[in-house]
């Protein structure tokens, strides 16, 4: 571990800040430290680009939890281990209704990734909800390399627009009770138009569908 003491004759708070990272810093203090690991202040970041603020650190430097002050990580707070990271909370909350846990980006994105592994989520209920003034935000996707299923005694879809469902392969909608359909007007439309063009003028559906 580097000495993180003040040297003798250095002033206090004298750092070499003349390039895009932090190269030396004098007053840094390793609060305390036994063979397990320490608590400091005022750290170099192994990378030389970061001085942290208060930190604790395992020997093996796997298992850390800092701050970075200056910098261009300045702001950030980091947890590193080889372990699982848990937050347990709420245990004496007063309501249904009280938050037990809360995770805010007040300016920025919130990424969530499990690069090898799954991600669960599991409640009463689930909400997603995307809300946005401009007219390009305010959206929900889903994509997945295989199968999106949905498994629940009701499914409801409703679009104040319009909505589309296609696929390039096979198509089903089945009901095994009752099927009700309903439009104000009806268009069913074949490949055959395509060929011929219908009285109504319906090889334009077709065309629009299957050019891509």
């Amino acid at each position: 571990m580097a000495d993180l003491n003040v040297k003798p004759g250095d002033p206090p708070g004298k750092r070499n800040r003349s390039g895009p990272g932090v190269t030396e810093n004098y007053d840094g203090r390793c609060i305390g430290g036994t063979k397990q690991g320490s608590f400091d202040i005022g750290r170099l970041n192994n990378d030389g680009v970061v001085e942290e603020g208060p930190s604790v650190n395992t020997n093996d430097g796997n298992h850390r939890m800092y701050t970075e002050i200056y910098g261009e990580r300045k702001g950030n707070t980091t947890f590193t281990g080889p372990g699982s990271f848990n937050v347990s909370h709420g245990r004496d909350r007063n309501s249904d209704s009280d938050v037990s846990v809360s995770i805010v980006a007040q300016d920025g994105n919130i990424f969530i990734n499990a690069s090898d592994g799954d991600i669960i989520m599991e409640a009463d209920n689930i909400s997603l909800v995307a809300r946005h003034g401009e007219t390009d935000k305010g959206n929900i996707t889903l994509t997945a390399t295989e199968n999106i299923s949905n498994n629940s005694k009701k499914f409801g879809v409703n679009a104040s627009n319009t909505f589309k469902i296609a696929t390039s392969g096979k198509g089903n909608v089945i009901a095994n009770s009752i099927l009700t359909c309903y439009g104000s007007i009806f268009q069913a439309v074949d490949d055959s138009c395509a060929v011929k063009d219908s009285k109504n003028g319906l090889k334009r559906v077709v065309l629009k569908n299957t050019i891509v």
